[in-house]
């Protein structure tokens, strides 16, 4: 059997493909052991910390995953693979645990950057005046 999750967070996107397998997890088709910052990596395994790793041991789970940053990137991948597992196994515990442990675990952060105005600087800034 095979489950397709996928999850956001700011303007990354990763899409899981979770199937039957031996343990291994792959990032855009590099071992998740090879990910670098250590950061990141951390946060990409934290649904199997969460779960136990024996159950990493009964599936493969492939990721692809574009836009974003580093950070953004390793939260939407921890939601994808977090979605994957739950619909993957059917695990009505295993969804409990993830939604105790953090919420965002399986469901997307909908916050986005503000769009920069006219006017000034940022999104809220603005610029200076001087009187004299």
């Amino acid at each position: 059997m095979v489950t397709n999750t996928s999850g956001k967070k700011k303007t990354a996107i990763a899409r899981a493909t979770v199937r039957d397998g031996d343990g291994r997890v792959r990032i855009n088709s590099q071992p998740v052991e090879l990910i670098d910052p250590e950061q990141a990596r951390l946060k990409m395994v934290e649904p199997f910390r969460v779960s136990g790793d024996e159950l990493r041991e009964g599936v493969d789970i492939d990721v692809t995953v574009n836009g974003g940053g580093f950070s953004g990137q390793a939260d939407a991948v921890r939601t994808a693979i977090s979605r994957g597992l739950v619909q993957h196994l059917g695990d009505a515990e295993l969804r409990d645990a993830f939604m105790q442990f953090d919420r965002t675990l399986l469901v997307n952060d909908v916050r986005q950057s503000e769009a920069k105005k006219w006017g000034g600087p940022g999104a809220r800034a603005r610029y200076q005046k001087s009187y004299r």
